[in-house]
């Protein structure tokens, strides 16, 4: 089993409002580009999505209020389980310490060709979160599509 752990970033959210950000597979379908959408579909508990001709899903396997979800692959090519952690920030109660945790069974030609990209990946989402709780939009971004005004 390959592990992964993402970079850990400080969220300017409670742990309570970024977990229930999470708790509801729908929820990422908000945050697609209209193209991207008629390949994805999802319900309370998962969400899956055509990419690149391949099939893959995952369904909640565990919530744990306010401070963890656990994923699980649904309908993958390969075995996977995915953590959220929203952990108090040590400084402020107000904040989140926000990381992601993956195990996949990766053969060692995946491992190499995936393993670096995946940590990338999950970098880029811890990032984004953290940037995007600071009112900083990836380029491109028009938060005004999702009744956000920033």
């Amino acid at each position: 089993m390959t592990e992964i752990e993402s970079k850990h970033a400080i969220v300017s959210r409670e742990p309570c409002q970024l977990y229930m950000s999470f708790v509801d597979m729908r929820n990422f379908l908000m945050m697609l580009p209209e193209d991207r959408k008629k390949d994805v579909t999802a319900d309370y508990d998962t969400l899956s999505a055509t990419v690149q001709g391949f099939q893959i899903g995952v369904k909640v396997h565990e919530r744990v209020p306010y401070s963890r979800i656990e994923l699980v692959d649904y309908g993958a090519p390969f075995a996977f389980h995915i953590e959220l952690h929203f952990d108090p920030a040590r400084a402020e109660s107000t904040k989140t310490d926000f990381w992601i945790k993956v195990e996949a069974e990766l053969n060692l030609m995946m491992k190499m060709m995936l393993g670096g990209k995946i940590k990338d990946v999950l970098d880029k989402i811890v990032d984004g979160m953290a940037d995007a709780s600071n009112g900083k939009m990836p380029e491109g971004f028009d938060p005004s599509q999702f009744g956000v005004h920033v």
